[in-house]
């Protein structure tokens, strides 16, 4: 007679002297086991976000979760898996949430495509205001674990695409032509990932609790027309 294999029962963390067994393969997950997984799913997300990755274990995690170390092991095997499954299916989502909005703007179109890009950053932020600490200390920091994700990943997607349209569009007059499409885009993310990575200091040094998104996101594409002379080009 067979017996039908389980996982381990969410609890609050502790030692377990039995190790986890391995979900069957070709079983159909349950609407709870989904549940679950979604839940440690962003119980490493908070830890990546408040310790930074290689500081977060895998019992940290679980402690997170209120959920025992052997359940973490059953559903993602180690950490390096775990962090793949939160790159994928919590970053790599919302990086696609930025990428939407260019993707409405025309092709040479600089004025649309750079608002497109700060009303992005500032929208997908503003629903996940955890993605500047991530990108500082993950990817901007010397040693974060997700920069060749960045360069490898998401270069293509966003950096690297938005690049490409500003020299297009510099080719045919439509944007100054005594900026480097490449640094553009280093500004670009200058003037907004930074000032919201950096919002506790300077809303407590200036007194600023009154700037909200919309605030910043008006000062950002009022700052970035006068400078890009996009009615002035030659």
């Amino acid at each position: 007679m067979t017996t039908t294999k389980t996982p381990p029962v969410a609890a609050p963390a502790k030692n377990s002297a039995t190790p986890p067994r391995k979900r069957a393969r070709g079983r159909r997950p349950t609407a709870e086991s989904a549940d679950l997984r979604a839940t440690l799913l962003d119980a490493a997300l908070a830890c990546f976000v408040r310790k930074g990755i290689a500081a977060s274990s895998l019992r940290d995690i679980a402690s997170e979760a209120h959920v025992t170390p052997a359940l973490v092991h059953y559903y993602f095997g180690d950490k390096a898996q775990l962090q793949q499954a939160v790159v994928a299916e919590r970053l790599l989502p919302v990086i696609g949430q930025m990428r939407a909005p260019l993707m409405q703007a025309g092709d040479a179109d600089v004025a649309a495509l750079v608002a497109g890009f700060v009303h992005g950053i500032a929208g997908v932020v503003e629903q996940h205001p955890w993605l500047p600490t991530l990108w500082v200390r993950e990817i901007l920091c010397e040693g974060g674990a997700l920069r060749d994700m960045m360069i490898g990943q998401v270069g293509p997607l966003l950096p690297k695409m938005m690049a490409g349209r500003f020299a297009a569009a510099q080719q045919v007059g439509q944007l100054n032509p005594d900026l480097d499409p490449r640094l553009l885009m280093v500004s670009l993310i200058g003037l907004t990932m930074f000032p919201m990575a950096s919002a506790p200091i300077w809303r407590q040094l200036f007194g600023a609790d009154d700037i909200d998104f919309d605030d910043l996101r008006r000062h950002t594409l009022v700052l970035l027309d006068r400078g890009l002379e996009l009615d002035h080009a030659k």
